[in-house]
């Protein structure tokens, strides 16, 4: 289980851009997104949204079905207060994504931008590998991005897990199809470097 404390006091005491993660704009993840050819009604989780801005960029596109998860109501609060009423069509969801529930294959892409890095765990590890599995649409995408076999040792404070490509698909199994990788140089705010990799796979229809 994530530590909700924890993150309700980053959220609470630290401005938006005051964290090494923020980007003003997820131009990776949008991208992505767009080349998995979805529907602008199409079902989509930001898992980790908080105060990210994908959100932003999610409903300027036109897509209209969207859920941000977060475990901080801070984080979720002030990207709600951002977006001021465009932000009243949007879901948002104050939940551990390792227990939440979620309604069986009620969604077409699940995107995850620094969370699972955090899951130092296996059995956290699996816990949300079977939840991806049971919201996910057949035939649906997961586009995840974490920090790669160079990136820091901690973050927040926490420590983090490191991923090769094939090391965070192996993380899902069989049941998801590899369809591409990218490797990212993350500029901080802070002036320092940090190396993420993305990877795109799509979940088995049979």
């Amino acid at each position: 289980m994530q530590n909700k404390d924890h993150w309700e006091k980053v959220y609470s005491t630290k401005a938006p851009d005051g964290v090494s993660w923020f980007q003003p704009h997820a131009d990776m993840s949008m991208r992505l997104i767009r080349d998995s050819g979805l529907s602008r009604d199409a079902a989509i989780i930001d898992v980790g949204g908080g105060a990210s801005t994908l959100v932003d960029d999610l409903l300027a596109d036109g897509f209209r079905n969207i859920t941000v998860l977060d475990l901080s109501g801070a984080a979720l609060a002030e990207s709600h207060r951002r977006l001021g009423v465009r932000g009243d069509g949007v879901r948002w969801m104050e939940a551990d994504i390792t227990r939440v529930q979620f309604e069986p294959y009620s969604l077409d892409l699940w995107h995850d931008r620094a969370v699972f890095h955090f899951l130092t765990s296996e059995e956290d590890r699996a816990a949300y590998v079977k939840q991806v599995l049971r919201a996910l649409k057949p035939g649906g995408h997961v586009i995840m991005a974490t920090f790669g076999t160079n990136g820091p040792t901690q973050c927040s404070g926490l420590p983090v897990m490191h991923y090769a490509p094939d090391e965070l698909h192996a993380e899902f199994g069989e049941a998801f199809t590899m369809l591409t990788h990218e490797e990212q140089l993350h500029h901080t705010p802070f002036g320092t470097d940090q190396q993420f990799i993305y990877c795109m796979c799509r979940k088995m229809t049979t």
